[in-house]
């Protein structure tokens, strides 16, 4: 009887369930998270950052004013807290009578908007040149990495001005020619890391099995490469954000009544001691935004060199 009663309880007893297994891209998600998190600059300039891009996409909706009507009762009034501002202009007016708040929402978009087509110019084609450079050698490899030998040696800044006198004052202009002058980043990063895994064994297993030359270089070398490439990018983000700011301070970059923040800035450095707030303001908008995009450059360095990687 006891042996009877042994059996039922052994066939009672529940099986324990198999461990659920995480799917690779996961795992790599939440190791990525936890070095990223590890920096809290990062952490902090991420959500910055987004708080600027959802800023840039809803500007419409929560800026109070149009950003180019002109209040001409309301000329160079203050902010709303100094004597003699105005609930209605929180961050006060700027010469011509438009609301400084308005103007800086939607110059988020024109300084979002050029970094983001800069650095997908510049990345693109710096990492097709760089890749095929250090894939196909030679000569083609000398012509490529003299001709970005020659742009790095012209001050970026510079050359960015003679393009675009050369192509015209404006801001599609002014994107083009500062891609131009971070092509030689990207060439120069991705040759450096086609060249290194190019004798590594798993390239030569696929060239072994038959693997073709575009297959080699776009699926087998080119995503070993771009953990470099991701933080290049992110640096050079905040940079085209400032050398799209300081072309439109030149007035070469947007043209008014465009309300890109470097523009702002040049129509109001005659204003600097008698209203201050009208540079301030889209000073501070650069400064932040460009300091939050450097501080989650350095997370993902931190999070995608190994070298960095703490075990």
């Amino acid at each position: 009887m006891s042996q009877v009663q042994n059996t039922l309880d052994q066939n009672e007893t529940p099986q324990t369930e198999a461990p659920k297994t995480i799917s690779p891209f996961r795992q790599q998600m939440r190791e990525f998270w936890f070095y990223f998190s590890e920096n809290k600059g990062a952490v902090a300039g991420l959500f910055f950052f987004l708080f600027v891009v959802l800023v840039a996409v809803f500007a419409d909706i929560i800026a109070p004013h149009s950003p180019i009507e002109q209040y001409r009762d309301f000329i160079l009034i203050p902010p709303a807290w100094q004597e003699g501002g105005n609930v209605e202009f929180l961050l006060g007016t700027d010469p011509v009578g438009r609301d400084l708040l308005s103007r800086l929402m939607h110059g988020a978009r024109f300084s979002l908007y050029a970094g983001c087509i800069v650095i997908v110019i510049s990345l693109s084609i710096g990492v097709m040149l760089g890749l095929s450079a250090g894939f196909f050698r030679g000569m083609y490899e000398t012509i490529v990495m003299r001709v970005m030998d020659v742009i790095l040696s012209i001050p970026s800044l510079l050359m960015a001005l003679v393009l675009v006198a050369i192509l015209g004052p404006g801001l599609r202009n002014a994107m083009i020619a500062i891609s131009i002058t971070y092509l030689p980043h990207y060439v120069r990063l991705a040759r450096a890391s086609a060249v290194a895994e190019s004798a590594r064994d798993y390239v030569t297993a696929s060239r072994v099995a038959g693997a073709g030359t575009w297959r080699l270089m776009c699926i087998t070398i080119l995503p070993n490469c771009m953990a470099p490439l991701i933080v290049q990018a992110s640096l050079s983000f905040s940079t085209a954000i400032l050398d799209t700011a300081a072309l439109g301070f030149l007035g070469m970059g947007a043209q008014p009544p465009a309300s890109e923040w470097g523009t702002m800035l040049a129509e109001a450095r005659e204003f600097i001691l008698s209203a201050w707030w009208v540079v301030t303001f889209p000073g501070v908008a650069i400064l932040l935004t460009v300091l939050s995009i450097n501080l989650m450059g350095d997370g993902l360095r931190d999070a995608l060199d190994p070298k960095m990687k703490r075990s």
